[in-house]
């Protein structure tokens, strides 16, 4: 799914939803000893728990994988990846023209290296033709 940085931000302001990607960041985790692991932080239900999950999924935030009748819940980087893409563009919001601008500065200095070349040829020519 491809949340956008609202679902995803609204995802990741919850504590329990936090605690999970925490323990889900290192490896793949069975859904069983993530909901041990929350319940031990927090009074909480096994189907809340799943619900937390459902959001995480939802926003892209984990992946599940089914083996058998298990759920193994692992980090999922693309709304974690979509999320850092949001931040860096308030930090530099002009980050996505660098590269194209970079490509123009070029450009500009090769006219310029070019007409510089055009018309000392010609000065050149001037002057030879002068003495």
């Amino acid at each position: 799914m491809n949340a956008g940085p609202a679902e995803i931000f609204q995802a990741l302001a919850d504590p329990v939803r936090c605690h999970i990607l925490e323990l889900v960041a290192g490896d793949e985790r069975p859904a069983g000893a993530i909901v041990a692991a929350v319940r031990e932080r927090a009074a909480i239900s096994q189907p809340a728990v799943s619900q937390h999950l459902k959001v995480l999924r939802d926003a892209g935030l984990v992946r599940v994988r089914a083996e058998g009748t298990r759920r193994f819940y692992a980090l999922d980087r693309t709304g974690l990846d979509a999320a850092r893409e949001w931040l860096a563009h308030l930090i530099d919001p002009l980050a996505a023209f660098a590269q194209p601008l970079d490509a123009l500065a070029t450009e500009v200095a090769r006219g310029k290296r070019a007409r510089r070349g055009a018309n000392s040829q010609e000065s050149g020519g001037d002057v030879a033709k002068h003495a």
